[in-house]
Formats: C-alpha cells, structure tokens, sequence
C-alpha cells in the first residue's frame, strides 16, 4: 500500500453541521475497500455508531457538497428493469472513524485510521489556532451582505419614488442626479429665471450658466450672501443678465421659470444631492403672491 500523506487526508475532511466529517466513499478510497463493504459493516455494527459517530445527509446537503455525478448509485436487483437507485452518502465524524477500524479488522484499515487521527487533529489544531481570522472573515462578509441589502432598499426607493418633472425625491449621494434634473429645469426657460435661495454661492452661478441665450436671471439671498459684486460682473460679462436682490422674508426655496412655472425646493441648490430632498412643482397661480412677499 502506498503511503497516505496527511494533507492528503485534510482535504478530504468537511465541516457539515459543523462538525468535522469524511464521507464514506473517501474513508473507503483509504481504506482499499468497496464503499458498500464499508457500509454493510458499519450495519452489521449499528451498536457501535451513534448518531454522533455518523449521520446520513439530507439531500440538500449531498447537492450543497457534491455535484449530481458524485451521489453514488446503487442497482436495485429487485426491479426488473434495472433501474439505479441513488442513495444518500453517510458522514463519519472523528469517533466515527477510529470505530470503523475495529469493524474492518484489517492491518491497513489500522494505519489508515491512525493517519486519519492525525489529520483530524491537524486541522482542529489550525481552526483554533487561526479562530479570529476566521471571525473577522465572517464579520467582513456580514458587513458586505449588509452592505448589499442597503443598495438594494436604496435602489428599491428610488423605484418608489421616480422622479419626473412634477416632484421626485433625491437621496443623499445622488448629486449628478439632482444636477442634472436643476438644469432641466434650467434649459426650460426662454425668457427669465427667478431663484429664491438664502444660500448662494459661486457654485449656484455655474449652474445657471447653462441657461439659454437671452434668458435672464434674478436671485434673491440673504443679504450677507457669499455671492461678491465681482462674482456679478464676471457672470453677466459672458451670460448676462445677472441681478442680485436681497430679501429675508423667505425660508424655503422657489424656482420659477418664465413667470408660468413655480418648483418649491427642499434643498438650497449649492447642497443638491447631499442629503435627501424633494422637489415639487407648485400651481403656478403661487408666483404672483411670491413674488410680491419676497420684494
């Protein structure tokens, strides 16, 4: 008989229920017998295997760790016909296997029970040895399942809530997004846009920037606003025209293109897409009243 290594061995054992098993067809591949023998010898010595000597799988483990193929088949003699049989592999845990050597009664089923031992030994001695290694390799992956069920719902949401030009909700991360819905509204207008926004800065400039040829633009801020009388001039050199009032009679945001057109903002639109916000596009009949509280 040729010698066994026991790394040879370790890659036969599983971890099913977890325990530490061999199958029955791998412990007779070492021992050199038919794993049938194997079996009707553990039957004719049921005493001595307990269930936490062996078990049987289920079929949904035998498909969870082996393939279709691997099921071994047996032929039923009392079918006419012929047909195969497929039954279900037994597992030996580590008690399991040292009995099985006093059942066979062979020189070798010895030997290979003992390098069996070793083996099982070998690898409880690595488990343990790399424990939180393997704690952490399962806490990485609950963060990344959980991470995953958290796209999921915001993917789920956004579903929920699509956004057309009507109203829509944008969550936080979706900047490009609620950019790009701005300058929608933006290219809409034909002859003038009015902001209502307490906090404008440079940033907001760029975005109107995008506005048609002709179309001017009011915004009303706070009067302490980050936008400079430099900041005015350079945009109305090459977008004009750029006039900036200051008002604080207003809180929340407005956008009214063309005088027909009034969306309420949730968000100022230098924050856009930073945290979650919702737009909605109000009754138009709003914009005159609007319009004469913010003056």
């Amino acid at each position: 008989m040729m010698p066994i290594e026991v790394t040879t061995i370790q890659n036969k054992i599983l971890l099913i229920r977890n325990q530490q098993v061999m199958i029955d067809r791998d412990i007779a591949e070492l021992y050199g017998v038919e794993t049938k023998v194997l079996n009707q010898a553990v039957k004719r010595n049921a005493e001595r295997f307990p269930d936490r000597f062996m078990f049987q799988l289920t079929k949904e483990e035998a498909s969870c760790y082996f393939s279709r193929s691997q099921i071994v088949t047996l032929k039923n003699n009392t079918d006419s016909r012929g047909k195969n049989i497929k039954y279900l592999p037994y597992a030996f845990t580590e008690q399991g296997v040292a009995m099985l050597s006093s059942v066979l009664r062979s020189p070798t089923a010895v030997q290979v029970s003992i390098k069996i031992m070793d083996a099982f030994i070998a690898m409880r001695k690595f488990l343990l040895s790399n424990a939180q290694i393997f704690q952490r390799l399962d806490s990485l992956e609950i963060h990344r399942i959980e991470s995953d069920k958290r796209i999921d719902e915001l993917f789920t949401r956004m579903d929920r809530y699509k956004i057309d030009d009507t109203q829509g909700i944008f969550f936080q991360g979706q900047i490009f997004d609620a950019y790009a819905k701005f300058q929608s509204f933006i290219a809409q207008a034909q002859k003038e846009i009015v902001l209502i926004d307490n906090y404008v800065d440079i940033t907001v400039l760029e975005r109107l920037s995008t506005k048609n040829n002709g179309v001017d633009v009011t915004i009303y801020t706070l009067p302490n606003t980050r936008l400079t009388t430099q900041d005015v001039r350079s945009f109305n050199a090459q977008y004009p025209t750029l006039t900036v009032r200051h008002t604080t009679s207003m809180h929340d945001r407005f956008l009214i293109i063309d005088n027909s057109t009034l969306y309420h903002l949730g968000a100022s639109l230098k924050d856009l897409g930073r945290k979650c916000f919702a737009f909605e596009l109000f009754d138009a009949g709003f914009i005159p009243d609007i319009l004469a509280k913010v003056i």
